[in-house]
């Protein structure tokens, strides 16, 4: 889609919900990338508004661009360059985008001195749940790893969106077990195990 006709979209949706608009609330945008079930983006978009209390709406989907795929591993989208183009491509009417995609992406997993965390061959190119920018106004989230049960997949995607957009807010991984913005350590049951909430620290950090 021309950048001129998604802006034009992108409008007349926020102009259709305008009813329903918080003044002065930020507005996040989400982005349905590829591949992806229309209920997941209701879901995030839901849960954004209810948690948070920010303003959503859910954009025309979009195509990867070709560009990002790589295949060192398994077929893979890079979540680094999702959540750039994401930024790249965001309308001024938007203060944040979430991505969402069904499609697996994945990273490079780097330790504290920026080196490519070892061994090499399982970091190099790590899949994740989802990846943003912190702080700054994109993140991706991608149900590939969410597992096949409705609820729980359910769930687990909305922690996982809670957090990303953490991220882009400028909130870093937090030591509370409970907390959302808990550091995932590479594993699906951590995301389990915390709530779908920030603890005290991590909401009046951001509020």
């Amino acid at each position: 889609m021309r950048r001129s006709a998604k802006l034009l979209c992108i409008c007349l949706l926020l102009i259709y919900s305008g009813c329903n608009r918080i003044p002065d609330a930020p507005t996040v945008g989400i982005q349905p990338l590829g591949s992806y079930r229309t209920a997941d983006a209701v879901l995030i978009q839901q849960a954004i508004q209810r948690y948070y209390g920010y303003n959503t709406v859910i954009l025309p989907e979009a195509e990867i661009p070709s560009s990002f795929f790589v295949q060192i591993k398994s077929p893979r989208y890079r979540a680094d360059s999702l959540i750039r183009y994401l930024r790249e491509t965001q309308s001024d009417s938007i203060d944040y985008t979430i991505g969402i995609t069904s499609h697996d992406i994945s990273t490079t997993k780097r330790n504290r001195w920026g080196r490519i965390k070892q061994p090499e061959t399982r970091y190099a190119d790590w899949g994740i749940f989802g990846l943003g920018f912190r702080p700054g106004p994109s993140c991706i989230v991608s149900t590939f790893r969410l597992g096949s049960s409705a609820q729980v997949k359910q769930a687990r995607l909305e922690k996982i969106a809670l957090h990303e957009l953490g991220h882009n807010l400028g909130l870093p991984h937090c030591d509370s077990l409970n907390c959302v913005m808990r550091d995932a350590a590479e594993t699906i049951k951590t995301i389990d195990q915390v709530e779908n909430r920030l603890c005290r620290d991590c909401w009046n950090q951001v509020h």
